[in-house]
């Protein structure tokens, strides 16, 4: 056994939490804040051919004013289902159909729409917490695998040092992201 094998790769670990915060940033992104956004849409998935696609990839998204988002879907036969998708994303906008264009209207939030998005946000956030605390899980248990492979305690207990505080630094991040996403959200 050589000593590479009692290694921790906290760099992987780092990646994938940082996989999470960035995953966390789209889903953000799309929480709309009264503005038109054509990342708004991003993470909406539609069933096209056969599997889920984002809908940037069936059609053409655009922002032709600060209130309306309209997607230019390229294959007729999809229309039905992007504008389906839209309805049921939780994105709170009424699709209306023009040909093979979906225009989606952005409404003023008011107050209590703006309550369910700051609870959206709050969702996304867990879920990003999640991820990360499910990246330390692994990191942990690589430190038991390096513990039968003969680890010393004060090595384990440096790793686990380690890893405890790269997830408390991701997961304070998730914290001041989701902190100002609610501000953000709540500005009138």
């Amino acid at each position: 056994m050589s000593d590479n094998d009692l290694e921790i790769d906290l760099d992987d670990l780092e990646r994938r939490m940082d996989g999470a915060m960035a995953s966390l940033r789209s889903e953000f992104g799309s929480l709309r804040t009264g503005r038109a956004s054509a990342s708004m849409v991003e993470p909406v998935m539609v069933e096209a051919y056969g599997q889920m696609t984002p809908i940037n990839q069936v059609g053409t998204v655009n922002v032709p004013e600060p209130r309306m988002v309209t997607i230019n879907v390229w294959d007729k036969s999809l229309v039905g289902k992007v504008e389906k998708a839209i309805r049921e994303s939780g994105l709170g906008i009424n699709p209306q159909l023009n040909g093979t264009i979906i225009m989606l209207p952005i409404p003023e939030l008011n107050e209590e729409r703006r309550r369910e998005l700051t609870r959206v946000a709050a969702q996304y956030a867990e879920h990003a917490r999640v991820a990360v605390r499910n990246v330390r899980r692994d990191g942990m248990d690589q430190i038991k695998k390096a513990k039968t492979a003969g680890m010393s305690e004060d090595e384990q207990k440096l790793w686990s040092e380690e890893i405890q505080t790269l997830t408390d630094r991701f997961i304070s991040n998730i914290d001041k992201a989701l902190e100002n996403k609610q501000t953000e959200i709540m500005q009138v």
